[in-house]
């Protein structure tokens, strides 16, 4: 397969996402588009990670992630640690 072939956007449904640290984050199920840029602004995941989003997304069917946080995308999809920044001990701020 040659790289420089553009590849549909659909291709990305199904691809499991993880951290750049190799923590499960979740599976894609769907994308959020801008139709007028023409480009993919979010992830939308389901089959979460229940650990990562406890708290977070207790019930909820999954998540959106910014499109900036995707750092590769191959066989599966890296993104940024900032997801596992995400859970933090209560009491402790968010990180910013």
């Amino acid at each position: 397969m040659n790289d420089d072939v553009p590849q549909e956007i659909t291709s990305l449904v199904g691809r499991e996402v993880y951290s750049k640290n190799g923590v499960f984050v979740g599976q894609v199920e769907d994308l959020r588009l801008d139709l007028d840029a023409e480009s993919v602004t979010g992830l939308a995941l389901a089959s979460l990670n229940d650990d990562l989003f406890a708290g977070r997304a207790a019930g909820a069917r999954g998540v959106i992630l910014p499109y900036r946080w995707v750092r590769a995308v191959g066989d599966v999809i890296i993104v940024n640690d900032v997801v596992e920044r995400m859970k933090t001990e209560e009491g402790e701020e968010a990180p910013a």
